[in-house]
């Protein structure tokens, strides 16, 4: 996991939410929807702890694990930034498939918005989610983050030379099949596993969890910029309302899920 923490060591994951805001909208609708009104949540595998501050500043007791040591320090920095750190049970350097720091049935809820996609192997997937299963309480809302292989498709055909090898289409027939993904330009997006769509609810109950939905975090806003906002907000509030519903309305819709650049699974452990 050496290039997974070397990659995100320097990468900007806050800044990426604020630039694509509409995947944090969507996430933070529906995982607020069905989040009991207080309890302690993990946010296992959050980076500089984004979602984590939101949940903060609900209320709730949080405990953030995060593979990236860098994170793990600038997430506890962002929250003392915040005035959040109160609402922090602890900060851990943790990989998502092995949390021995922390207790069965632990949690009320629990997000792992990053680790699954970072591990190519069944094995290492099934180990995390056999972990998100351990540290939550039975009847406890999960939510977990997928990307999809035909929206990967997509970006690698409309923009070939930034993920060679899928500039060729044999790469591109290869990954169709396999769902797995090595960048060949060092320094750029670390390997991955891209989920066929349907394989996600299967996988996901064979681990002990009940489906509730499966949403496109972009939904049908993945290409706003600040210029559809600006215009929106500039209708006056209640027509930028309505368009936000819209947005999370839709993240619904079947028909989305292939073009979202990420999904989120919600679940409840049986």
């Amino acid at each position: 996991m050496d290039e997974v923490i070397q990659y995100y060591s320097r990468f900007d994951e806050w800044g990426r939410l604020d630039r694509e805001p509409v995947e944090f909208m969507v996430n933070w609708h529906y995982i607020r929807s069905f989040l009991p009104q207080n309890g302690h949540i993990l946010d296992n595998g959050a980076g500089p702890g984004k979602y984590a501050a939101a949940l903060a500043q609900c209320g709730y007791e949080v405990t953030l694990t995060d593979l990236t040591p860098k994170l793990v320090e600038m997430a506890a920095a962002k929250m003392s930034e915040l005035n959040l750190a109160a609402h922090f049970n602890d900060f851990h350097i943790a990989d998502a498939r092995n949390l021995n720091m922390l207790d069965d049935e632990q949690f009320d809820a629990s997000l792992m918005l990053g680790p699954l996609y970072h591990l190519q192997k069944q094995e290492d997937r099934e180990s995390a989610v056999h972990e998100l299963h351990r540290v939550t309480k039975s009847g406890g809302f999960i939510f977990v983050a997928f990307m999809t292989r035909i929206r990967h498709i997509m970006t690698s055909l409309a923009a070939p030379q930034h993920w060679k090898p899928n500039d060729k289409m044999n790469a591109i027939k290869a990954f169709s099949q396999t769902g797995t993904f090595n960048h060949a330009d060092e320094g750029r997006f670390t390997g991955a596993y891209f989920y066929e769509i349907d394989e996600i609810k299967p996988f996901m109950e064979s681990h002990g969890f009940q489906s509730l939905k499966l949403i496109g975090s972009s939904s049908i806003a993945g290409a706003f910029k600040s210029e559809q906002f600006d215009y929106w907000r500039s209708q006056g509030e209640e027509e930028f309302n309505e368009m936000l519903d819209t947005i999370y309305a839709m993240a619904e819709s079947p028909y989305v899920l292939g073009v979202s650049s990420h999904l989120m699974y919600i679940g409840r452990k049986l």
